[in-house]
Order: structure tokens, then sequence, then C-alpha cells
């Protein structure tokens, strides 16, 4: 396997890293402090191409593979996790389900707003009776005249209530007779009568980035709504999980690569005992084996995104690539942390905010135990 960046590749990934380096790093912590969604960080996202990288260049999206999205989810992660996921989350779980299953009239009235980051997508399956057990959904969706008429609720969604938020695509149970619960995906625009993003989550983490529950309440939304075929919301949304791991894994790597990056930098300038602490045996080990390891993750994960670019088999590589790089991603910065001693408890520090953005990425998008249950299958037990 090549893992040398072709020239395509390299210049978007070199672009997105200036990008973050210049205009995000400056602002993050701000953001943070003051939990502000980064309005004019999306749309300038939205202006690079970087809110539509894997998608046809004819609804106005990059054309990219995904080794080249991954790179880039990477790269933002490096320096800010809350604008990492907000690109991730609208990427691979708000438009890629519009991309791969909506009907030509679906994808022309949303994929060029979703690519140009003029709107936002979200994806709507966790509840709070469904979440490790996806398949509990309790949300419903009567066909009525014509319409979807849409009751329950959704929780931990993202991207669902910013201004720009344009719609969510929720799975809803739209059967239960003879004793089956057909599941089936459907678009619901924001704005909808009946539909209400609730208020934003007080988090640990993310605090730049926008989650919150959502509510239906005899929602109605054209039968023309549904995604794909109705049934198959089940099937949809496991496929849509499995693309999903590889953008959180590469936010893992990321995040653990800006935490080395930081160790390394304090490392060299303070002092101690009349030396710098990186010629310390103790803080050289820590450094050493993050750096190894860091190298090890991103290999697995961009092995992930090369098999699904080669149409083969994915589910196994993503769900081993997001269960290691989340627990690396919280060893890394704890260790980030470590080594800057009583400035890794202080919020002007980056680690510090890095330290409260890894956790997420041990539970988002399947916890580590629905992982292991994913791999173990896949291996045959």
């Amino acid at each position: 396997m090549n893992f040398e960046p072709s020239d395509e590749q390299r210049l978007l990934r070199d672009t997105v890293r200036a990008f973050a380096r210049e205009q995000v790093a400056p602002v993050a912590e701000e953001l943070d402090r003051s939990k502000s969604f980064p309005y004019e960080l999306v749309a300038r996202m939205g202006e690079l191409g970087l809110m539509g990288i894997p998608f046809p260049e004819q609804f106005g999206g990059g054309g990219a593979d995904t080794l080249a999205y991954t790179m880039a989810v990477e790269e933002l992660a490096r320096v800010d996790s809350s604008v990492a996921i907000t690109m991730a989350a609208h990427t691979s779980l708000g438009t890629m389900p519009i991309y791969l299953w909506g009907t030509d009239e679906q994808k022309d009235e949303w994929l060029p707003l979703l690519c140009h980051g003029e709107k936002l997508a979200a994806f709507g399956l966790t509840e709070p009776e469904a979440g490790s057990d996806a398949g509990n959904t309790k949300t419903t969706a009567q066909l009525t005249d014509g319409e979807w008429v849409i009751d329950g609720a959704k929780q931990f969604i993202t991207n669902s209530g910013t201004e720009i938020s344009g719609c969510v695509t929720i799975t809803a149970v739209t059967d239960r007779s003879n004793g089956r619960r057909e599941i089936s995906n459907i678009i619901v625009p924001n704005g909808t009568p009946g539909y209400e993003p609730g208020e934003p989550y007080r988090k640990m983490g993310w605090n730049a980035s926008d989650t919150r529950p959502l509510s239906f309440d005899g929602c109605r939304v054209p039968e023309s709504n549904l995604l794909g075929r109705r049934g198959d919301g089940y099937k949809q949304f496991l496929q849509i999980l499995d693309g999903g791991r590889i953008g959180v894994a590469a936010m893992g790597v990321g995040l653990a690569q800006g935490a080395l990056d930081e160790a390394i930098a304090y490392a060299k300038e303070r002092r101690a005992f009349g030396q710098p602490i990186s010629s310390f045996q103790a803080i050289q080990a820590k450094i050493a084996d993050l750096s190894a390891q860091i190298e090890a993750a991103r290999l697995l994960t961009y092995r992930a995104a090369m098999e699904r670019d080669r149409g083969d088999p994915f589910t196994l590589t993503a769900a081993q690539a997001k269960l290691i790089t989340g627990r690396l991603a919280v060893r890394a910065t704890a260790e980030a942390v470590q080594i800057h001693g009583g400035y890794g408890c202080i919020e002007e520090y980056p680690v510090c905010r890095f330290y409260r953005d890894a956790k997420i990425l041990t539970i988002g998008e399947g916890t580590d135990e629905v992982q292991q249950m994913v791999i173990a299958r896949q291996l045959g037990c």
C-alpha cells in the first residue's frame, strides 16, 4: 500500500494546515471560553471548499477522495476539535446520506447549499433509549395524506440548531404492523412546524460546536422527504456510522498530534535544574512513545480511508481505527498536560482544552465497547 499522498491530497492538506494555524488557532481559546459557534470560520471553510470535500464537483463539492477528507479533518483537529467536528459531522453524517440515497430532486435541493457551507446538515439517530442500541428507535413517522407525521425526540445532535442549520436526517419507525419495526430515514428541514431544536448542552468539551436535543410533535413533511427506500433506515445508518468512524478516527489522530506538538514545544522552552526539560529521559520517553503510537494510528486510519476509496469492505478497519485513536487522544492529551505541569491546567494553554475535548472520542460515533463488539463480530466471534 502506498501511503504517500498525491499532489492533490498534499495541496489540500497543506491548505487546511495553513488555515488551521493562521485563522483557527488565534481564536480557538476565545470561542471555547465563550461557547460561541464559529460562523466566520465555517463561512471561510465553505469558501475554501472544505465543507464538501468528498462530493462531486457538479454539486459544488471538491471531488476528492476519503483519504483527502481524512487528512483535512486531522489538520483541523490538530488545532481545534470544535471546528473539526463541525466540518466532520456536517460531511460524514449530515450530507453523506443525502448524497448516497437522495433522489435527483433531493440532491439538487440540498447538496449545493451544503457543499458550499451555506447550510449545515445534521444526522438525528441517538435518542434517550437508543444510543449504543441504535435500533431501539422510538421516534415514529406515520404516513397520512401524503405527509409523514413525526413524533419523538433525539439527543446529542451536532449542527442542528445554528443560524445556518438547513436540515436533519432522522431515523424513525414507519411501520409496526405484523410485529415488525420498520425503520426509515426522513429529511426534516429546519423551520418545519412541529420540529424544535432544544437549547444547546453545557458540555465538557467541543464547546464551540453546536450540540442539542431535538423534539418532534406532529411535525409534517412531504412523503417525498423519505431518504432512499422505505424500511432501509437501519441498514443506511449502519453504513453512515462506518464512514463516520473514519472521520472521528482522523480527529483522534489530529488531536493527539496537536497535543504532542504543544508538549514538544513547551518541553524545549521550560527549564528545570538548569536545563530544558526536553533533555530529561522521563520526558523524552513520553514524547517518543506518543510519536510512535500516533504514527501507527495515523496509518491505520489512512488504511480505512483507502479501503473505502477502493470499494473494499472497511467496517473492521474503521472500527479498529476509531477504537485506538480515541484512546490515544485521551492518553496523549493527559501526557501533554503532565509535561506542562501546572500550566497544563490553565485555560490559556491549548493542552487544557485538548484534554477536555479528548474524552468524547471514546464515546461519540459508537462507544469503545460498541467498537469492540463490531470488531469481534467482524472477526467471526
